[in-house]
């Protein structure tokens, strides 16, 4: 193992010289920016520019930054002149937890990590990774489109609900309406 140290201004390696102590355990945390995790937000929710989630306005004025979060930028649109920022309408929005905590859970999650590890390497109660992580997937779940199928669709098995078991009059009220006098 090499440790540098320090001669005369030069820096020599030593080799098996053991630095003492066990390894510092790097925080993610400390790793990740507030600033960039804001940046990188900005660029994938409004690629060509801000715009506002209420009325779609592309006009905006920037409104200051908010004062728990200073990387938060704050907005307003002038089509509605509501005020928003860089998290309204998003799962991330109205939470306490920094973006930077927010972003680890989700990359923990994408590592397929427990609840129970994600509150170990944040450092916070399991009950509230539980809630970000139900939110984080519930967000997911809410932006996949609806599948749309084109041309020729081909299915292999079919199960056709014939009639509602145990509500015979259901099934003669739909075929009365449907083919006309029952």
């Amino acid at each position: 193992r090499l440790a540098p140290t320090g001669v005369r201004g030069h820096t020599e390696q030593v080799l098996n010289r053991r630095i003492p102590g066990p390894l510092p355990m790097i925080n993610l945390q400390n790793l990740l920016d507030d600033v960039k995790c804001y940046e990188t937000v900005r660029q994938l929710r409004w690629p060509d520019g801000v715009c506002c989630p209420h009325c779609g306005a592309a006009h905006v004025t920037k409104q200051g930054h908010d004062t728990t979060q200073p990387a938060r930028q704050k907005y307003r649109g002038e089509g509605c002149h509501r005020y928003f920022d860089d998290l309204t309408g998003t799962v991330l929005a109205g939470h306490h937890q920094p973006l930077r905590v927010w972003i680890l859970c989700l990359y923990f999650m994408g590592l397929n990590l427990s609840n129970a590890q994600i509150a170990q390497e944040l450092g916070l109660n399991p009950d509230d990774v539980q809630r970000m992580t139900e939110q984080l997937r519930q967000g997911i779940v809410a932006r996949q489109p609806e599948p749309t199928l084109l041309g020729e669709v081909e299915c292999d098995e079919v199960y056709v609900v014939a009639g509602h078991k145990g509500h015979p009059d259901a099934v003669k009220k739909k075929a009365a309406g449907v083919g006309g006098a029952g």
